[in-house]
């Protein structure tokens, strides 16, 4: 198979590939993504005192990107299906900026990175969160997804500068 420069999910000829990682050691793969969601002072009051009527926002949250990190590769093109060994879903409140912060960490023993499902387990937790929440605020913000850290790999370690 002909390679892309730069790009490895197309090859020479500008066609998509799923990469082939057959070739590749296993080792223990790490990748840790965050994210946001602000919402309007009443939603966030309610989702800390645990008042939304739809239930536990942060429980169904967490549950959701449990589920959305077992299932990117049916989600996202060409993303290799990954026998994940663990998930880590965590939520800060920050009260000045009335934001919920997401972090997930994603592990495996693969050939490839835990990147997306981590970055996937942030995303589907805050559509979660604004779904439970849009009856009691329609104008709550997504932001600020991205990759805190990832460890593994022929690439080794990212840590994002601060």
């Amino acid at each position: 198979m002909k390679e892309s420069a730069g790009f490895t999910h197309f090859d020479s000829d500008g066609n998509a590939k799923m990469v082939d990682v057959s070739a590749k050691d296993e080792t223990v793969r790490r990748a840790t993504a965050e994210g946001r969601i602000s919402m309007s002072k009443k939603a966030y009051t309610m989702v800390r005192a645990g008042s939304i009527k739809k239930g536990d926002v942060l429980g169904v949250a967490r549950i959701a990107a449990i589920m959305a990190a077992k299932k990117v590769d049916q989600l996202i093109p060409l993303c290799h299906p990954l026998a994940v060994t663990g998930i880590d879903v965590g939520f800060r409140f920050l009260d000045e900026q009335r934001t919920v912060a997401i972090e997930a960490t994603v592990g495996i023993t693969g050939k490839t990175g835990v990147e997306m499902e981590a970055l996937t387990a942030v995303s589907v937790a805050a559509l979660t969160i604004y779904d439970m929440c849009k009856a009691v605020d329609k104008t709550m913000v997504i932001s600020d997804i991205r990759l805190l850290k990832k460890s593994g790999g022929k690439s080794g370690e990212f840590v994002r500068p601060i």
